[in-house]
């Protein structure tokens, strides 16, 4: 086995010269080198940010994942670079209990024929959800979790080596220190006291002595010096870079909200098919008035808010519906803005414009419309643009 000896030596004395610069630190026994003002703040922001990521990841794995148990297994399998099988969702699991029921209890009576209505769509209710996990795994888990693995490891490997190097700079000023006032010591009381040309030279190469040991820690200070300030650079420009991780972390939430915005219409218009279907068949089997939990205290179905309709018409069978008509808007007389657009945004049908990064155009909206869209207009062409893509100008 290859045993380098003086390796090991030198690191060692490394580690105890560090320690012992740490422990006087704390002791209030030394001076610490103390980073500026800004460079705290850059700190202090990424160790913010690293916490609140962590915790965030954390819930939303809970949120699409309820069960422990199924987290661990995705877990291991991850860590043991493994697809994760496929697994059936509550959902589905549900629509096909329903649907073979129905197949024993006799698919043409009118329990049977609602079992396989309501299972069907259990089933695509199933589906929806599996689809919105995979699409916020992909677009808004794996990206937190990329930074805390990759870019937040490499910011922290890089501080300790900058601590590091902080002690072995405070440890090199305080050698230097030490070692001008033994020499200031030796040259200013030399050994006078006997006349035996012995101890006067004895006293004269003290103090050359010393002088060599000053210039020696006097040049490991300036090495030390610099390797400390390449490195402060390193951790400076990583730490500026949690800039850019907010910005990217910021398009994926925008991601995750329009897949759960996306997940929840579909939802609703497979329950209102549902329920439409179910009316019908009910006034077949029950004519008359059919009355269901007459005590109960709940208040009745009622249509869901504009906001999630506007949102219904992009997953609804009939997207033309209810559509804007980009030729019968007219701008109003004022209240018209300048906004810059922030990422490109592609229109799901006619009635949206579509909309390229870093562009502006004029927006305005609309009595009656919702609030989370406004009417673009760029040159000739007009239609509805999402207000998250957006910067207001004034």
């Amino acid at each position: 086995m290859d045993f380098n000896v003086k390796k090991l030596a030198s690191d060692a004395g490394v580690f105890f010269t560090r320690a012992v610069q740490f422990t006087e630190e704390k002791l209030g026994q030394a001076e610490k080198t103390e980073l500026d003002a800004h460079f705290e703040n850059l700190m202090s922001r990424a160790d913010i940010t690293k916490n609140w990521t962590e915790k965030i990841q954390r819930q939303t794995e809970v949120l699409l994942q309820p069960n422990p148990s199924a987290r661990v297994e995705e877990f291991l399998y991850e860590k043991l670079d493994r697809k994760v099988p496929c697994r059936v969702s509550n959902g589905e699991l549900l629509g096909q209990h329903m649907n073979d029921a129905a197949n024993d209890f006799g698919p043409s009576s009118p329990y049977g024929q609602t079992l396989i209505k309501v299972g069907e769509t259990q089933k695509k209710l199933g589906t929806a959800e599996r689809d919105f996990i995979h699409s916020s795994t992909v677009n808004f888990l794996t990206p937190l979790r990329n930074f805390l693995e990759g870019d937040w490891r490499t910011i922290s490997k890089e501080r300790r080596i900058l601590q590091n190097l902080r002690l072995d700079l405070d440890a090199c000023k305080t050698r230097v220190k030490k070692a001008k006032t033994a020499e200031a010591k030796a040259a200013a009381l030399p050994d006078f006291q006997e006349t035996r040309p012995r101890n006067y030279v004895l006293s004269a190469s003290a103090s050359a002595l010393w002088s060599d040991e000053v210039d020696k820690a006097e040049h490991e200070l300036r090495v030390a010096q610099t390797e400390f300030d390449r490195q402060a650079e390193v951790t400076r420009l990583l730490l500026e870079g949690i800039s850019s991780t907010h910005v990217n972390h910021l398009r994926c939430l925008h991601e995750f909200v329009e897949a759960q915005a996306t997940y929840f219409a579909q939802c609703y218009q497979y329950m209102v098919d549902l329920q439409n279907q179910l009316g019908s068949s009910r006034n077949d089997v029950f004519p008359g008035p059919f009355v269901v939990n007459a005590d109960a205290t709940s208040p009745p179905f009622s249509a869901p808010p504009p906001a999630t309709l506007s949102v219904l018409q992009v997953v609804s069978p009939n997207p033309t519906e209810g559509a804007l008509n980009p030729d019968e808007v007219m701008p109003p007389s004022s209240g018209t803005r300048k906004a810059r657009v922030l990422y490109d945004y592609e229109a799901a049908d006619s009635s949206e414009l579509a909309l390229a990064a870093d562009e502006f155009i004029t927006v305005y909206s609309l009595p009656g419309m919702d609030p989370d869209w406004l009417v673009g207009e760029r040159g000739n062409k007009k239609g509805k643009v999402p207000v998250t893509y957006l910067e207001l100008l004034s």
